[in-house]
């Protein structure tokens, strides 16, 4: 009796570990699927281009297969070009791209020879979507913020348009630039400014440069200065209009200057002399206006 005693246990035993590692498989393919990103469904041909409109520009292209060829589209960061590379093809492949604004998409592509719809407008596609933010990607330049609420803040910073500074601000040649207001959250300032043209000729704006510079010079001191690259703007600086006005704004990495440096914001007009400089204090950065994270309201 003792021997079938102990085949029962093992048996017993061996069953309960089988069940105990189903368990677990199960587990973690379910904590796997609560974070799936769910995929588009597409259709490509080989005599026709189908053309992707992305809400960002195109940073990142991954393509399944050799057989899908892709590009961005000449002049348009945000526009993805894409086709079969070969006729009628059977099994399904696949392409992901990441966006500037930190969006992941995925696209599950099959062939046919005469698809519905060619091109897609993802930002209308997103609308109809619900968590449309849950798929944010990371960049090292943004550090722990998610691009999607960066580009939130500066989108609440440009519909509420408040001018907290009034006394940085440039006026010449018909055009005045202003700094409206910085703001501060998670280690990144936003810089609003302010470019108005009130004469008859548009202005074209060919540039604009962040630089720290000595406070004072004198006669025979070497100038020194540092550039800053913004990491982000919140809209393409291209035109004003004859007798309008545009804002826009900046995000910086969180900084301050020593007393003897200023930071100088420069607008350079193409194929023109219309220059406007500001001249920003650290009085004036540390004044920053703190915004909450929870309503991005501000202070």
């Amino acid at each position: 009796m003792k021997p079938i005693i102990k085949v029962i246990m093992i048996l017993t035993l061996l069953i309960g570990l089988y069940f105990l590692s189903k368990a677990q498989t199960v587990s973690h393919v379910t904590k796997l699927e609560l974070g799936k990103v769910e995929s588009y469904q597409m259709e490509v041909t080989y005599n026709k281009t189908s053309h992707l409109i992305f809400p960002a520009v195109i940073r990142y292209v991954d393509l399944g297969s050799e057989l899908l060829i892709a590009g961005k589209a000449e002049g348009a960061e945000n526009v993805l070009r894409i086709k079969a590379s070969k006729k009628d093809f059977t099994e399904e492949t696949n392409f992901s791209v990441i966006t500037d604004d930190g969006r992941f998409y995925n696209f599950n592509v099959v062939f046919n020879p005469s698809p519905s719809i060619l091109n897609y407008g993802l930002l209308r596609m997103q609308k109809k979507s619900v968590g449309e933010n849950d798929n944010d990607v990371l960049f090292e330049e943004l550090g722990n913020n998610a691009p999607s609420l960066t580009g939130l803040i500066m989108q609440r910073i440009y519909k509420k348009n408040k001018r907290l500074i009034r006394h940085i601000s440039a006026d010449a040649f018909g055009i005045r630039f202003q700094l409206k207001g910085i703001y501060i959250h998670n280690g990144l300032l936003y810089f609003h400014t302010d470019l108005k043209n009130c004469s008859n000729i548009p202005f074209n704006v060919d540039f604009i440069t962040f630089k720290v510079v000595d406070r004072k010079l004198g006669k025979r001191t070497v100038i020194q200065e540092k550039s800053l690259i913004p990491l982000r703007m919140y809209k393409l600086a291209d035109k004003i209009a004859d007798n309008s006005a545009d804002q826009n704004i900046f995000l910086m990495d969180q900084f301050t200057l020593a007393n003897d440096k200023i930071l100088v914001i420069e607008v350079f007009e193409k194929n023109g002399g219309r220059k406007q400089i500001l001249k920003v204090k650290n009085s004036d950065l540390i004044k920053a206006r703190p915004i909450k994270d929870m309503f991005l309201s501000f202070d």
